[in-house]
């Protein structure tokens, strides 16, 4: 399964439309993992699988999502009500609870990969507001099955960015 995701866009209209185009037809699901601040009939958003933030006061974005595609099961949740500043270890139960292979979110703008109990964990940063060591805003391609999943960190023009990049097993 490939899939595009994306987070905290903070009222970016058209960068996120770039970006969801350059990727719309190259992948099997769009994920946006909250904080785009936009309407939930925005176009920008048609046919990407959103959740709400907590700066998504417009929008009437669910809280959380599981989606499925190819045998891959993803939930995806914002956050901030999974206190992911402070640890994984909600997702992680939301994740089991959910039975998904892969757990989606941002909130902390800062990007992070990794796997637990066969479940991949991603944060794709943020296009606008980036936070951590490599300060620049980022979304990631995400290549997975049932063995291994590939994580591409991209910028907002496209280009890759290594040092975050990495292929997991799971």
């Amino acid at each position: 399964m490939r899939a595009m995701i994306i987070s905290d866009s903070h009222g970016w209209r058209k960068e996120l439309k770039q970006v969801i185009d350059r990727h719309r037809e190259e992948v099997d699901m769009i994920i946006h993992c909250g904080d785009s601040e936009l309407e939930t009939e925005a176009s920008e958003l048609v046919g990407v699988n959103t959740v709400r933030g907590n700066c998504d006061f417009t929008g009437k974005f669910p809280e959380e999502r599981v989606d499925e595609a190819k045998g891959i099961r993803v939930f995806t949740g914002h956050g901030h009500l999974l206190n992911v500043k402070m640890s994984s270890l909600q997702l992680k139960y939301k994740g089991e609870e959910t039975e998904a292979d892969v757990v989606c979110f941002g909130h902390s703008h800062v990007p992070e990969a990794f796997v637990e109990e066969g479940m991949v964990f991603l944060n794709p940063g943020s296009i606008r507001l980036p936070r951590g060591e490599v300060n620049v805003g980022t979304y990631v391609i995400l290549e997975v099955d049932q063995e291994e999943a590939s994580v591409t960190y991209l910028t907002l023009d496209g280009q890759e960015v290594p040092e975050l990049s990495k292929t997991l097993q799971r």
